[in-house]
């Protein structure tokens, strides 16, 4: 982008979109950037290059056009700075739906990693859920309550259905799968 005294408002030189797969984590979409970004700098040099010292002659895109297609496209006006993430932040609180949990977990995965309390084990860092039902309300005091065969699979009840707890890391172990973890580990 071209610099402007404000921070991020200058012009875009280039950019591409990609999508992000319903089961992404934030790992896996930072690794895909990063193999596209490799070729979007190179590009984004030649045309430098190629202008000979004089930016003006590159084209670039207005960061409110990019906005207004963004609300097109999206539905959403603004664009924010992402909040500061402290540890609360992380906690998972099954009074909320099972796709913001899902998500939650997606935006936190590998690094810091949502968490959670299973039994009298706290935290419990979850890397990877899915989502089994959702959009049947459930009580509130079945919020939270875990549901297992002891064998392979880990359920936990939300505002409106059914996480899957799919990988997770025990306090003082190496991050496992559910069923590596009920082999050793019972609820």
């Amino acid at each position: 982008f071209m610099l402007k005294q404000e921070i991020d408002t200058g012009n875009m030189i280039l950019q591409e979109r990609m999508p992000i797969g319903e089961d992404e984590n934030v790992g896996s979409v930072h690794d895909r950037l990063m193999e596209m970004g490799k070729g979007l700098v190179c590009r984004t040099v030649d045309l430098l290059l190629d202008a000979d010292g004089d930016v003006s002659r590159i084209p670039t895109i207005d960061q409110d056009t990019l906005i207004a297609d963004l609300e097109a496209s999206t539905g959403i006006k603004e664009l924010r700075p992402a909040p500061k993430i402290f540890k609360e932040t992380c906690e998972l609180h099954f009074d909320r739906t099972v796709r913001e949990l899902h998500n939650l977990v997606r935006g936190l995965s590998p690094y810091p990693a949502a968490w959670m309390t299973l039994g009298e084990l706290t935290p419990v860092k979850v890397f990877r859920t899915s989502i089994v039902s959702e959009g049947k309300p459930q009580p509130a005091d079945a919020f939270g309550r875990v549901v297992t065969d002891n064998k392979s699979y880990i359920h936990v009840t939300c505002a409106d259905g059914l996480l899957a707890l799919e990988e997770l890391q025990l306090p003082g172990k190496k991050r496992m799968d559910v069923r590596s973890l009920l082999n050793g580990f019972k609820l």
